[in-house]
């Protein structure tokens, strides 16, 4: 059970090392500007894989469950599903339904784990597999694999790397696991730190926050839901950024000045200067900070637009 880019990795290392009676993905959903209805990554891994898929609005509905009895798996393996599985899921399989989770569990519970390791500056984060229960990312945990949260890295290339690393944990824990000798231990409820879903008004750049969070926020929102700011009235996306102390300006200091760093364009923040290395005009392509300058000219003489 998986749905988007992170599960494709996991469904392929399954699918070459144990037999897979059925694939539950999320239903086709619109997207792009055409609004085009679109198969989630994992169905299209899965017809690429001639396994069977359902894709059940909700799981509760009796055609996906009956289905599920028909296949009679012996463990489901779950990746980014986007849904709640209930007491008649969880108790189905034999051996149990198991998560792989993209964080060092039981940080990090929740729909956003890779955003909120990164915003929160984490040295390091990781995957975790455990044995699900009824709640959120609470079971019990059979293994984890650990890994460092690179400089620059956003949270897709972050999710990505995570994908590969739990296909790993899962190949590498899972015999173990059905032999009985990897039995899962609880999670230490104590340590538990929360990662809830994103919406598109957490990416607004505020200003009275430090260049260093501005750019953890710009690494830990990228590709979603991004991060931006105004320029003349109009969103200015802004994809990559960096940090720079500031030294040797004239004039106002005042948090979201705008000013022109090394030939890039920047903003003054509480402590410290954001150097905004990548930026998307409204209606505009992707472009370096230093293009960006050469058609605003008056940059450096204008005023951040905080609304």
């Amino acid at each position: 059970m998986g749905s988007p880019d992170f599960a494709v990795p996991i469904l392929e290392s399954l699918a070459s090392n144990f037999s897979v009676v059925g694939v539950v993905t999320q239903p086709d959903r619109p997207a792009g500007r055409g609004h085009h209805l679109t198969p989630p990554p994992v169905k299209v891994t899965a017809a690429q894989l001639e396994l069977p898929v359902i894709q059940p609005e909700r799981l509760r509905q009796p055609d996906a469950m009956d289905q599920l009895r028909r296949w009679e798996p012996e463990l489901i393996v779950v990746a980014a599903f986007g849904q709640i599985l209930r007491p008649d899921v969880l108790e189905l399989p034999k051996f149990g339904c198991l998560n792989i989770h993209a964080s060092l569990l039981p940080r990090w519970r929740g729909a956003a784990p890779v955003p909120a390791a990164i915003l929160n500056g984490d040295d390091e984060t990781g995957v975790s597999l455990m044995l699900m229960d009824a709640g959120v990312d609470t079971g019990a945990l059979i293994s984890q694999k650990s890994t460092p949260i690179l400089p620059k890295e956003t949270a897709g290339s972050l999710l990505q790397r995570l994908s590969f690393l739990g296909a790993e944990l899962l190949l590498e824990a899972l015999p173990a696991y059905l032999q009985g000798n990897l039995p899962p231990v609880p999670q230490d409820h104590s340590r538990a730190t929360l990662a809830p879903m994103l919406a598109k008004k957490d990416g607004f750049l505020d200003f009275s926050l430090s260049a260093v969070e501005l750019v953890r926020r710009v690494r830990a929102f990228n590709p979603w839901p991004g991060t931006y700011t105004y320029w003349n009235g109009a969103i200015l996306k802004v994809h990559r950024a960096s940090s720079s102390a500031i030294s040797q300006l004239s004039g106002s200091q005042v948090p979201g000045t705008h000013v022109i760093q090394d030939g890039f364009p920047a903003i003054i923040t509480a402590e410290g200067i954001l150097v905004l290395e990548e930026v998307q005009p409204a209606n505009k392509k992707t472009i370096p900070g230093k293009d960006f300058l050469q058609g605003a000219r008056n940059w450096g003489q204008a005023h951040h637009d905080s609304r």
